[in-house]
């Protein structure tokens, strides 16, 4: 199990740009696949991206490919999530996970572990 503390959420404006990150503690996720999900009030939590370390796949809902990117960067325990171009439909509580394992994981009960979250607000 690894404990996951995500950062980097704020109020933006339409267009603008934000840098999600998740630090990691009490395992290395370099044996994870990474996600991102985010969940709008009434809404379920939806995938956002992931990242898989071997052989470092990435995969993106349709809604943010092209905009977001997921990275990782093994040896400082974190993975970041860059937001651009974002809309107002992108506000949401944006929650990093950790799946031991590989492969580019889209369902959110494959993941063990999870962040706390972190309010990403996009104003029109």
């Amino acid at each position: 199990q690894v404990q996951l503390v995500e950062s980097g959420g704020g109020l933006v404006q339409a267009g603008g740009s934000l840098r999600l990150s998740c630090a990691a503690s009490g395992g290395a996720l370099s044996s994870y696949t990474m996600g991102w999900f985010r969940q709008a009030p009434g809404k379920e939590r939806d995938f956002v991206a992931a990242n898989s370390w071997s052989p470092g796949r990435t995969g993106y809902a349709d809604s943010v490919k092209g905009r977001f990117t997921i990275s990782r960067d093994n040896a400082k325990n974190t993975v970041t999530l860059q937001m651009n171009s974002l809309k107002p439909e992108d506000t949401a509580v944006y929650y990093c996970a950790a799946r031991r394992g590989i492969g580019v994981i889209t369902t959110s009960q494959e993941y063990a572990d999870w962040g706390q979250g972190t309010q990403v607000t996009v104003s029109s």
